[in-house]
């Protein structure tokens, strides 16, 4: 395995990832950041290893710094980087990238899914919130009969005071939406199989079976990566025995879902969906979830976006710091962890 790098130390960097991602991820300020804390190698960033400039470039490079369409870094790719000792990767997933000859050779890896955690959390919480006083489906038929409703006369069902949220998967994002969700009046329960009692009450929710949590919430919050233990894990029946009215929110993976009973659910109306993806993603412009009145389906906006990529690429500078100064990295990717992550 690499052996720490001494303090104080300015190592060789260079970057690696789509032309559109460098451009919307590393402005000018972070970039002159990044290089106050390695040496920088010129140029733009490779989204090709095969060329000559970057043979070059990865000829003396000790940390690569990733985002959206960096290429597999291979054995053969590795080859022509014999000083490659880190992997910075600037967004979530390093599925699509780091290749078991990068953790075979002892790379160290760390990713910024920790900073893309937190907009898909905020989103999933603002939806949640949304979806108890029913204000997406009441704003569309308020513009349609400019006639208000009568507040008095809603249904206990409307409103946030001690409605039951649930959260598939305690992943980073399901840990922060759960975080999120502390200063409102609301139950929330948790299925992890991972998770301990303990470490259920620590985080200040109710444990509970797959199909209890289905059963008993008002809100069922996905969080669950998509894995081939998770694909279509929320089943038909899992659906059929949510409460009459209750929220399905996806913010994960489309196929984590049985869309086909989504559907079908849906367009019996017999429950509500809030879905940021879909399976596939995005759905065919004839699928029938489009016409679903009680679906919200947005186009898979919930992670970083906008000023919120300056959150990936701060995060990923104070990494590139830390390793430089032998600190290591403060959001490590564990080759053993790889199982669990998306």
């Amino acid at each position: 395995m690499p052996s720490t790098p001494p303090a104080h130390r300015r190592p060789r960097t260079a970057l690696a990832m789509g032309a559109d991602a460098a451009a919307a991820v590393l402005s000018p300020g972070s970039l002159t950041a990044l290089a106050e804390v390695c040496d920088l190698a010129p140029g733009p960033a490779i989204d090709d290893f095969t060329t000559e400039a970057a043979r070059a470039a990865l000829a003396d490079t000790e940390i690569l710094v990733t985002g959206w369409g960096c290429p597999p870094v291979h054995a053969g790719v590795l080859a022509t980087a014999p000083a490659l000792r880190a992997v910075v990767h600037t967004a979530g997933s390093v599925r699509g990238h780091v290749t078991d000859a990068c953790w075979d050779r002892g790379i160290e890896v760390s990713s910024a899914a920790a900073a893309n955690a937190l907009p898909v959390a905020e989103y999933t919480l603002a939806m949640i919130l949304l979806s108890g006083k029913r204000s997406l489906e009441r704003a569309r038929d308020y513009r349609a009969t400019r006639i208000r409703d009568n507040w008095l006369a809603m249904p206990p069902g409307v409103g946030n005071y001690r409605r039951t949220v649930g959260i598939l998967s305690a992943s980073l994002v399901g840990r922060r939406v759960i975080e999120l969700l502390r200063p409102y009046e609301l139950r929330v329960l948790l299925h992890d199989p991972y998770v301990t009692d303990a470490e259920a009450a620590d985080l200040g929710v109710r444990p509970v079976t797959l199909a209890g949590l289905f059963a008993e919430s008002d809100v069922v919050s996905v969080h669950t990566p998509l894995l081939p233990a998770t694909t279509g894990l929320v089943s038909r029946g899992l659906l059929a025995s949510m409460r009459p009215d209750a929220v399905l929110i996806n913010t994960a993976r489309g196929a984590v879902v049985d869309q086909d009973a989504l559907t079908d659910a849906l367009r019996a109306d017999r429950i509500r969906a809030v879905l940021d993806v879909t399976d596939p993603d995005p759905l065919p412009a004839d699928h029938p979830l489009w016409d679903c009145a009680n679906a919200t389906i947005t186009p898979h906006l919930a992670g970083s976006q906008g000023n919120e990529l300056r959150r990936l690429a701060d995060l990923a500078v104070g990494e590139v710091a830390r390793w430089a100064s032998g600190d290591g990295f403060a959001h490590p990717v564990r080759r053993e962890r790889l199982a669990f992550l998306a």
